[in-house]
């Protein structure tokens, strides 16, 4: 039975490299796949979806006022039977949106699996990701660890010094040099400015 599904994380929890994985496995399956990715986010081209360990595919890129239902009924219609529709940085959705991915996993019988943030860098929902939580038939956590060694929750937007940012608006694309996930007494201290936060550094090599 098709499925919405929500993975949900903080910042650089690998949500995009397991969007990819699940592409590839059904795609090593003979199955085809279309994968949708909001064209605000244009970081490695527009429909581009990459991972921060270096894997990639193509996407299509949707604008907020899109309506994704259509659009996927038009893919089908132009490419043939569709298996699997996955979505990245799902928070950016709309809320009408949502409930259009709805209608394509209940009335196209289609599983969607959208993966993306819950909350912003003020610890507050995204749209996308408010609805998503209400309305996805399966909810799963995808885990990262803060620098304290915890489970990190949050995440925190902040500036050239490590220092968190309080203001400004909800959307601003960026990476590790802008964002660092944390555990939610980390977020705690920083929003009550104790200390700063070393951005995220290139792991090692193996």
């Amino acid at each position: 039975m098709a499925k919405l599904y929500f993975y949900y994380s903080a910042m650089n929890a690998g949500k995009t490299t397991t969007l990819l994985q699940s592409a590839y496995n059904y795609r090593e399956r003979g199955m085809r796949v279309a994968i949708l990715t909001p064209k605000l986010d244009f970081r490695a081209g527009s429909g581009t979806v990459a991972s921060r360990i270096g894997l990639q595919a193509e996407g299509i890129a949707f604008d907020r006022d899109a309506d994704l239902d259509a659009l996927v009924r038009a893919d089908i219609a132009a490419r043939g039977k569709l298996d699997c529709v996955l979505v990245d940085e799902a928070q950016f959705l709309a809320k009408p949106q949502v409930w259009q991915l709805s209608e394509v996993v209940d009335a196209l019988r289609i599983p969607v699996l959208c993966y993306g943030l819950r909350t912003d860098f003020r610890g507050e929902l995204f749209e996308g990701s408010q609805y998503l939580l209400a309305w996805a038939d399966e909810l799963q956590e995808i885990k990262t660890i803060c620098h304290s060694g915890k489970k990190a929750t949050m995440n925190v937007r902040i500036d050239a010094q490590g220092h968190a940012l309080q203001d400004g608006p909800q959307v601003e694309i960026g990476g590790n040099e802008r964002y660092v996930s944390v555990s939610r007494v980390e977020f705690k201290k920083v929003m009550r400015g104790e200390g700063s936060i070393e951005p995220l550094q290139a792991p090692l090599p193996l």
